[in-house]
């Protein structure tokens, strides 16, 4: 889930996995990539994970690319980053009501914490995911705000704009939940300003919906509404936007 997007600096590869990526053509980015090293299998496992959490499908391919990162891991902090993986494999499982692994997801977590040292750009990545355990299966908003600042303030340090995207939002979406609207708002907006900067369009559809959800009208349904055009653009990825997007009216459906 992290990555910065592409640069004059990027490598040609690392562009084309970027642009595939960003547009959800995660098996053709994944294609791109070596399996027989610890950084090409860990970013592939990553692309098929990322996948599973848009589409809720292909979650073999996943465990697959998931365990050949585990095998090739030769540090601790390649084991901690391929049991990072893990544990967000089986939070999207549980998350989407594929099968409960909510205990494995914990334990892969606990485990990458124990191998990702302190400082590590790595570790940025884990806290956000710890955060995403303790909102969404903990139900700890306070422990959930602690980790996404955590992951906030590396992201920071290690200029990872996309990452910041993600804190971004979800520290959004817990001031939502209390009723701090303009924190809310500023927190959506930055965070869409930052996918739309790096062209991640398979995250900015989520970003203009969570966006309308904090504005009043008529600018929440024009944000809606955009959100609707990529997410068709797209071929109705994420999946899962479709439910928490207001159906269109009639008249907009037959037009």
């Amino acid at each position: 889930m992290s990555g910065s997007g592409t640069t004059a600096g990027d490598d040609p590869l690392q562009t084309a996995v970027w642009r595939l990526r960003s547009r959800a053509c995660w098996a053709d980015a994944a294609a791109l990539l070596p399996a027989d090293t610890p950084a090409g299998s860990l970013q592939r496992a990553g692309l098929l994970v990322e996948r599973c959490l848009y589409t809720e499908r292909f979650w073999p391919e996943a465990e697959d690319a998931l365990r050949t990162a585990e095998a090739v891991a030769h540090t601790d902090e390649e084991r901690g980053a391929a049991a990072c993986e893990r544990g967000q494999l089986a939070y999207t499982s549980t998350l989407h009501g594929i099968r409960d692994r909510a205990d494995e997801a914990r334990a892969a977590l606990g485990r990458a914490a124990a191998m990702i040292p302190p400082g590590s750009a790595a570790r940025a990545l884990l806290d956000f995911r710890r955060g995403l355990l303790a909102e969404n299966l903990t139900r700890s908003p306070q422990a959930a705000r602690a980790a996404y600042r955590r992951a906030h303030a590396g992201a920071t340090a290690h200029a990872d704009p996309l990452l910041l995207s993600f804190t971004w939002r979800h520290l959004a979406g817990l001031a939502l939940r209390e009723g701090e609207l303009h924190e809310a708002r500023q927190g959506f907006a930055e965070s869409l300003r930052i996918r739309e900067e790096l062209g991640y369009l398979v995250g900015t559809a989520p970003a203009l919906a969570s966006l309308a959800d904090a504005e009043s009208e008529p600018e929440a349904s024009r944000l809606r509404e955009e959100a609707r055009r990529l997410h068709r653009l797209l071929g109705g990825i994420p999946t899962w936007l479709s439910r928490h997007l207001p159906l269109e009216p009639p008249e907009a459906e037959s037009a």
